[in-house]
């Protein structure tokens, strides 16, 4: 049977596990907060939800997947000062947005980006108008599967100031990166991170000493041949030396509650002080954990007129090609 194609970095490609990441951080780390009082969206307000082939694309398609629900912030495990102005890397179809929007305080500046053009298309005209100061961008950087132009650079720089935000968020995005990628993008969430901001994200990790064939230089595996972002799993080791590289430092580090899946790492400028300088075992018992395969993944939300159109300009940029070979 042939390979299925890839999904690539949605953001939250891998996000039917979030709700049940989120449910363990909550028990383990809620905190009750003293802003009294309703949320500012609710369900009789109508905050607009994203169509339900977003919602299979990115993970669980239940609405309440999409809501904030009892919960007063969208990640309980960060105090409420890191909410302040959010980096969303990886924002898909604006899950984490939505949940922002219905806090009773808001973020003051949001800025989220995603390479999926339907999807930040839908946000900017679905979310945006109805919160202020959000904004989405869409990040135009090649993926095989879901920005599948190959003109397109693989890594781009962050849209954004320096020292700008007190959260990034990268939930089920270096789960999704090649190596050189993630090194770069290490850099930039280090660029654009307040000094005492925090960095939130998600990691596939495993041990290379168990694999004595790699080389030294060889950090991480890939289980889809046809596009190997389809999930990146990287050496521990490799990893702290990464992050350590960018001038940030672990400050901690959740292991997954299936063996071998999502890790929940928050991370800081070093500067800060403090960091982790070896993370704990993963022994939680074995698991399936398999993401749905969804096809044609990048047309999900774009217009019959956006794809030909597409199209015309790649058989054109083809052409071109040929003709100046």
């Amino acid at each position: 049977m042939p390979q299925e194609r890839g999904r690539g970095w949605i953001g939250l490609t891998m996000g039917y596990g979030i709700e049940r990441l989120r449910a363990t951080l909550q028990r383990r780390f809620a905190k009750k907060s003293a802003l009294p009082g309703p949320h500012p969206f609710s369900a009789d307000r109508k905050l607009p939800l994203p169509p339900l082939e977003m919602r299979l694309l990115t993970g669980p398609s239940e609405e309440s997947a999409f809501e904030l629900g009892s919960q007063e912030w969208t990640f309980p495990l960060l105090a409420p000062e890191a909410y302040e102005a959010v980096f969303d890397f990886g924002c898909g179809c604006g899950r984490n947005a939505r949940k922002l929007i219905q806090q009773v305080t808001r973020p003051r500046r949001y800025v989220g980006i995603d390479l999926h053009r339907g999807m930040i298309g839908w946000c900017q005209q679905n979310l945006r108008p109805r919160a202020p100061g959000f904004e989405f961008l869409h990040h135009d950087v090649f993926n095989p599967s879901l920005n599948s132009d190959p003109r397109k650079p693989k890594v781009a720089p962050f849209p954004v100031e320096d020292a700008a935000f007190s959260l990034v968020v990268a939930w089920s995005v270096f789960t999704h990166l090649a190596e050189s990628q993630a090194s770069a993008y290490l850099q930039e969430v280090a660029r654009i991170l307040k000094p005492h901001g925090t960095f939130l994200s998600t990691w596939f990790l495993f041990d290379k000493r168990a694999f004595p064939m790699m080389q030294s230089f060889q950090n991480a595996l890939y289980i889809n041949e046809l596009d190997p972002t389809n999930a990146v799993i990287y050496d521990r080791d490799w990893f702290l030396h990464a992050v350590a590289d960018a001038g940030l430092a672990v400050t901690r580090a959740e292991p997954p509650e299936v063996r071998g899946f999502q890790w929940v790492v928050l991370m800081s400028h070093r500067a800060s002080g403090g960091g982790l300088t070896e993370l704990p075992a993963d022994d939680a018992p074995l698991g399936v954990q398999r993401p749905p395969i969804v096809p044609d993944a990048e047309w999900v939300g774009l217009s019959p007129k956006r794809r030909r159109a597409w199209f015309r300009s790649a058989r054109s940029a083809a052409s071109s090609n040929r003709l100046s070979s």
